[in-house]
């Protein structure tokens, strides 16, 4: 099993990755949500699950570790391949993953393409008291890190696309942050990270 890779980021793509591990390069299948969360960085780590099939060995990865719980227990439910938890978790953050299975809000999963009603309510049945369960772990490190990024990432580009260096827009983006908490929406965040950039 291979639990993380730590190399060089070769490639970015919405749907996978390249990462040069000691002259090896590994393609790392992902969500969109791990796509925006990984920075422009060189060197990265990344969680990792290998999928064995017939026909291939496949490497899925995950940014935080509450994206591969979920990953995980989505795949433990019948009819619910690698490829389709993917999917759920691109079009879902894991928080949000979690609230719509406590609350069984069957319509919430169905919005996901390729799910439809019995498999939402597959999901439900099957995973409920899991998430319960694994749901404090998932809850404080998504809120933290999930939404933090998000809109942290936003507000990057918006300084970026006004003509500010990365470097100088990260720095600002991190001071602004670090003062105010996580409380800001992302227009107060730009107006407050331009000021000091």
């Amino acid at each position: 099993m291979i639990s993380y890779l730590r190399g060089r980021l070769v490639q970015k793509e919405p749907a996978f990755l390249i990462i040069d591990v000691n002259g090896v390069g590994y393609q790392v299948l992902i969500s969109l949500n791990t796509y925006s969360e990984i920075k422009e960085k060189e060197d990265i780590t990344l969680l990792t699950m290998l999928v064995v099939r017939e026909d291939a060995h496949i490497l899925y990865g995950f940014a935080t570790s509450a994206e591969k719980i979920m990953f995980q227990q989505l795949i433990s439910v019948n009819g619910v391949g690698p490829s389709t938890a993917i999917l759920v978790l691109s079009s879902m953050n894991p928080v949000d993953l979690r609230n719509a299975i406590v609350r069984e809000e069957v319509h919430t999963l169905q919005s996901v393409k390729g799910i439809g009603a019995k498999t939402a309510q597959r999901l439900i049945l099957e995973l409920k008291d899991k998430v319960i369960k694994d749901g404090a772990e998932i809850s404080s490190e998504t809120n933290q890190a999930g939404a933090h990024n998000i809109i942290r990432n936003e507000a990057l580009s918006a300084l970026m696309t006004l003509g500010i260096s990365r470097q100088a827009a990260e720095k600002s983006i991190d001071l602004v942050l670090k003062k105010s908490g996580n409380n800001l929406s992302l227009e107060e965040l730009v107006k407050i990270a331009l000021k000091n950039a």
